[in-house]
């Protein structure tokens, strides 16, 4: 393993945003020498700054892509001649497991251990601290470097895409959890009736418990003909009131899905 002056590790971090920012600060806090590269951000002191991507990872024992998932691919292939014999590259992005397998193959083929780590929580606020999954060839050496810098970062068994596909999943539900109440707020406003709605969806979140799930799911279910025409009259209600009915037309669409299965599953 290459060794910082102070013994710790290097760590490349190839994006300085907002997120890659933040984690590059804690690991050069947490003695780690950082060598950093964005494009468009300069590495300031401590970081170490470099040329390009393969600079960044030359004398790296982990090399940590947290740029986009549109600039995966182009980052690993610019940067894989930097990485060295048993350094691990680790894509950070927020990509598909199609993505992240794709991006497995392609460091194979050059010789590069990789890893596939999903950010399981807002960066801002956590930095290093944030929770990480990672799954792939080069996963334990990811938690064995991080973890002892002040990393939160859970090792899965499996190939990579393992952990972008819990992230993916739990997205889902965050996002989609978030867009709905987004938009019944935006149909609140317009209706005059914004902090009541506010209040009801706290009790509401303040009162779930472990069979929330089930509630939501078997009832979605059972009532899936009756919520169809519901949810038909709240985006008819948000038309109304000039608000673009996405989520509620998107619950509709759904609840039309199960109850077709409902009756397939009659015949």
């Amino acid at each position: 393993m290459s060794a910082a002056s102070g013994g710790g590790p290097v760590i490349a971090v190839l994006g300085l945003g907002e997120a890659g920012g933040a984690i590059s600060r804690d690991l050069a806090a947490a003695g780690a020498t950082v060598r950093g590269y964005d494009p468009k951000v300069p590495a300031e002191p401590p970081l170490v700054a470099c040329t390009g991507e393969a600079d960044a990872a030359r004398g790296a024992d982990l090399v940590l892509s947290v740029n986009s998932a549109h600039d995966a691919m182009d980052a690993l292939l610019a940067g894989a001649e930097g990485v060295g014999e048993g350094a691990v590259w680790a894509d950070l992005n927020t990509a598909s497991p199609g993505l992240k397998a794709d991006l497995a193959a392609a460091a194979r083929e050059r010789g590069v251990r990789f890893a596939d780590v999903a950010i399981m929580a807002p960066v801002p606020g956590k930095g290093l601290r944030v929770p990480m999954l990672v799954s792939g060839e080069g996963a334990e050496d990811v938690a064995r470097l991080l973890n002892p810098l002040g990393g939160n970062v859970r090792v899965l068994e499996g190939e990579p895409g393992s952990a972008a596909r819990r992230k993916l999943l739990r997205s889902v539900f965050f996002k989609g959890m978030a867009a709905a109440v987004v938009e019944a707020l935006e149909a609140a406003r317009a209706a005059g009736l914004e902090e009541w709605l506010r209040q009801n969806i706290i009790d509401e979140l303040t009162a779930a418990g472990p069979a929330t799930v089930d509630r939501l799911v078997e009832g979605s279910h059972r009532h899936a003909v009756r919520r169809t025409h519901e949810m038909e009259a709240a985006a008819a209600m948000l038309e109304e009131l000039g608000v673009p009915p996405l989520v509620a037309t998107a619950s509709r669409d759904l609840l039309v899905r199960l109850a077709a299965q409902a009756e397939q599953d009659k015949a």
